[in-house]
């Protein structure tokens, strides 16, 4: 019989150290101020309903909420991974549900881009580009772009604005540097960007030609939220490009009011000579011209100056 009471004690004292435990979560989770606030919302609620309702109260509390625990998409913590809990109610019962988080709403934009666009590469810095390393050099000769963009991301917090930035300047002076800054501030805001390295674009969209993904591809580029286009004048131009493409994504982006962003070395009237030239030697202002007029109603023009940051 000794086994058998050994048992049975041991069970005993197991169970009291359940109960207690019980208890003791139990109490922690009703006074989660997440809980506690939507318990207060939802006074029909039942006693019963909300004990019955533990494990699920338990597992919102132990959950990571819209990515305040993940530091990104693949270090998430939740059960479910890219998904955040919500605590909902459905005829006077609790009900846990889970939504897509911030985080993986990004990363899937970003995996529906990277199946779309293979090819167009920009440099690994501009990944990790931040508007507060910008002003470390050259501060008073940035502050002025600075403020423009700061400007930007302010309206964004409430709606996209209209109107991007053209920034011009010289060779090496942080362009580039400034649309992989803004990228990254835009993603906190969750809303998507697109940054196209232009003379790769060029090569990119010549190359659809053969797979006939050119209109998938420009309805993608006319449709993200802010889209980027770094270098534009520096590319191999042709008569196709400018206005087929170039001209067809700039049309739907003013038409929608459509934010676009550019990068150039030339300032919007050298642009428009540049674009006027097209690689046969002819020269076609009219056309140019029109390319400029819709860059103007889609940006604005900021002029970048300072030090070539690659001798620094």
């Amino acid at each position: 019989m000794k086994p058998v009471q050994s048992e049975i004690k041991k069970w005993m004292e197991q169970n009291k150290n359940f109960k207690e435990n019980y208890l003791k979560v139990r109490e922690d989770v009703l006074n989660d101020p997440e809980i506690s606030e939507f318990l207060s919302l939802n006074p029909q609620l039942s006693q019963k309903e909300i004990d019955k309702s533990l494990i699920k109260l338990y597992e919102y509390k132990t959950q990571s909420k819209q990515c305040d625990q993940c530091k990104s998409f693949g270090e998430c913590v939740n059960m479910m991974q890219g998904y955040s809990p919500i605590l909902r109610t459905d005829n006077n019962e609790i009900h846990l549900v889970y939504e897509k988080c911030h985080n993986r709403i990004d990363y899937e934009k970003q995996k529906e881009q990277q199946s779309l666009i293979q090819s167009l590469y920009m440099p690994k810095e501009i990944f990790n580009a931040s508007i507060d390393s910008i002003s470390e050099v050259n501060g008073q000769q940035r502050k002025p772009v600075v403020y423009e963009m700061l400007n930007f991301l302010k309206e964004a917090k409430t709606a996209i604005p209209e109107k991007g930035l053209f920034f011009f300047g010289p060779f090496g002076v942080g362009k580039t540097y400034f649309l992989g800054a803004l990228a990254n501030e835009l993603k906190r805001l969750n809303i998507s960007s697109m940054l196209i390295y232009m003379p790769e674009f060029v090569r990119e969209m010549k190359s659809s030609i053969k797979d006939d993904s050119v209109n998938q591809k420009i309805n993608y580029f006319k449709k993200t939220d802010v889209l980027m286009l770094d270098d534009i004048g520096a590319e191999t131009q042709s008569a196709w490009f400018r206005d087929e493409i170039l001209g067809s994504i700039l049309q739907y982006r003013m038409m929608e009011n459509l934010p676009v962003f550019f990068t150039s070395n030339y300032s919007l009237a050298q642009l428009e000579e540049q674009l006027a030239t097209t690689n046969r030697g002819g020269s076609e202002t009219v056309k140019a011209g029109r390319i400029i007029e819709r860059i103007k109603q889609v940006s604005k023009e900021v002029e970048l100056i300072g030090k070539n940051r690659r001798d620094l």
